[in-house]
């Protein structure tokens, strides 16, 4: 009889710590979906087209970006799916998920440091809430233009749809660990702050942006095949084009460096949250 006590206690007590979790689980996402919210308002506003600028901004980047390779004719295009349009678009709407996650977190904790007088208000769901809105955005934009290009008969739909989800999911994964060790970093230091940008820019000849590394030649593709976002971009061009490599890329790899950088970010977050004080 006093086992069966134990047991049923056991259970109702896991029970219990479930609805709680989930309880919790089901508040931050609440907190996240307000703060994408405020986010949205406090840069677009509601006039004119408003919220949709989250979407037409990057997509406007990334048409200059495709008319300027509308008229490449270059041997590594010949004869495969592989068209110059929806190459530049796929690469240029990979990389700049990076650039905006970064360079928007520079600054975070000072411009949303009022928020921080709500206990159920993090550093983590400011940066996160951030992430998802400009991930979101740039996926959506990058989805418009391949299909436009594809109904203009200029490119062709994705090959292989989950990869070119998992590349860009990947991408915003490296983006928001790096955006975590930013925010962490620029916190009260100007001079850093100002770095972060040209950084990003700095960025784009190791990030496969404008090329595939099967192009490169060793010992460099050797060594870009190291960086994440090279591969995060190879894994979004697989599953774009047919035609595409599947050699140069490691989701195991991949899913090690962003559990690396993602802890550092965060527990970088944590010191410098000690470190806030709110007037």
């Amino acid at each position: 009889m006093k086992n069966i006590n134990i047991t049923i206690y056991n259970e109702n007590k896991k029970k219990h710590k479930m609805h709680e979790f989930l309880h919790g689980f089901r508040i931050q996402l609440r907190v996240i979906g307000a703060l994408i919210l405020r986010e949205l308002h406090t840069r677009y506003g509601r006039e004119n087209v408003g919220y949709l600028w989250i979407i037409l901004e990057p997509m406007l980047f990334a048409t200059g970006i495709g008319i300027l390779h509308a008229g490449a004719g270059t041997s590594e295009f010949a004869m495969t799916d592989i068209k110059p349009v929806p190459f530049a678009i796929v690469g240029y709407g990979t990389y700049i998920i990076f650039r905006n996650i970064v360079n928007r977190s520079g600054g975070t904790i000072e411009a949303n440091a009022p928020l921080l007088y709500h206990r159920m208000v993090s550093l983590f769901d400011m940066l996160f809430a951030r992430t998802i809105l400009e991930a979101v955005g740039i996926m959506c934009s990058v989805d418009i233009l391949i299909f436009l290009s594809y109904c203009l008969g200029i490119g062709n739909l994705p090959a292989r749809p989950i990869y070119v989800i998992l590349g860009q999911l990947y991408m915003t994964w490296v983006s928001f660990a790096v955006s975590a060790i930013v925010c962490a970093g620029t916190y009260e230091n100007a001079t850093a702050e100002r770095l972060v940008h040209p950084m990003t820019y700095f960025a784009i000849p190791i990030s496969a942006m404008f090329f595939m590394l099967e192009w490169v030649p060793n010992p460099y593709r050797t060594w870009l095949e190291w960086v994440p976002m090279a591969q995060c971009t190879e894994i979004v061009r697989y599953g774009q084009f047919e035609a595409a490599s599947n050699h140069y890329f490691s989701f195991g790899y991949l899913s090690l460096v962003c559990s690396i950088l993602t802890l550092i970010g965060l527990l970088y977050l944590r010191i410098v949250r000690h470190h806030i004080t709110l007037n």
